[in-house]
């Protein structure tokens, strides 16, 4: 009972979260035309209002850090065996600041290893995760190693496959494929001018060795709610998740969010 009290707690603020951002453009109109205004009441109200909102977020980060506490000590059940083959790929975007913290992505990776993910891709989009390629390299052969002198095949089946890209990669692949696409259907004498598809977008992708997997779920990490620039033609039906900072991050909302997408149906149209 207790426990299906506070799920319905935990929806519920979430939603009214939603619909706090929804409104955040028309709150900003709103700032906008009480401070040049100079009426001391409306300013008054405005900070009220901005010290319920800061309340309201420090209340709700607080329910959040007890629920990720009490699922990383295996207080819910549902979090205890996760079934994790709905998510073949998954993709982790990092704000580029945020992926200076090599040891922070190295703990992620052995969580994600430890839950039993097996094939993840890391993306920022300045490539700062690139150029630390070398030391996840060295710390994915080291866990090989390791797991490779124990007899157990439940460990041994959690190799991880990592891949790793930056915005640099997404921009020379849509310059690539754009000239396969020219010279097949707009140089070539014999070619008809047709109106491209998205078809023949992922067939030029895959003709210059960009024809990379897309992945079920994508989970973010930064200040900003959106995933930063990773190749779009991967993600048209990729579940997102905003995770907060990865500075905070906490091993029992990287298991909320696993779990809540095992549960998810997808309609994908006809």
């Amino acid at each position: 009972m207790l426990e299906l009290d506070s799920v319905r707690l935990l929806t519920f603020l979430r939603r009214v979260e939603s619909t706090i951002l929804d409104l955040g453009d028309e709150v900003h109109k709103v700032y906008m035309r009480i401070w040049p205004s100079g009426n001391l009441g409306l300013r008054l109200l405005w900070y009220i209002m901005h010290l319920c909102v800061n309340i309201w977020y420090l209340a709700l980060g607080l329910i959040n850090a007890l629920e990720s506490f009490f699922i990383s000590l295996g207080f819910f059940e549902q979090y205890k065996d996760l079934d994790i083959s709905k998510v073949k790929y998954l993709a982790v975007v990092i704000d580029s600041e945020e992926a200076l913290h090599t040891l922070k992505v190295l703990e992620l990776l052995r969580w994600l290893a430890a839950i039993g993910l097996k094939k993840v891709c890391l993306y920022d989009p300045e490539g700062v995760l690139k150029r630390s390629n070398e030391a996840l390299t060295l710390w994915l052969k080291s866990e090989r190693m390791s797991k490779e002198t124990t007899r157990d095949p439940l460990l041994e089946q959690k190799y991880l496959s990592l891949e790793v890209i930056s915005f640099t990669d997404a921009k020379h692949a849509v310059a690539k494929a754009a000239n396969v696409l020219l010279k097949k259907h707009y140089l070539s004498a014999n070619s008809e001018k047709t109106e491209l598809t998205e078809s023949d977008m992922a067939e030029a992708l895959g003709a210059i060795g960009y024809g990379a997997p897309e992945p079920d779920l994508m989970l973010i990490y930064g200040p900003t709610r959106c995933h930063l620039g990773f190749p779009a033609w991967r993600m048209r039906y990729t579940e997102i998740v905003h995770m907060g900072s990865l500075k905070s991050m906490k091993f029992g909302a990287l298991l909320k969010a696993v779990h809540r997408y095992t549960k998810v149906h997808q309609n994908y149209g006809s």
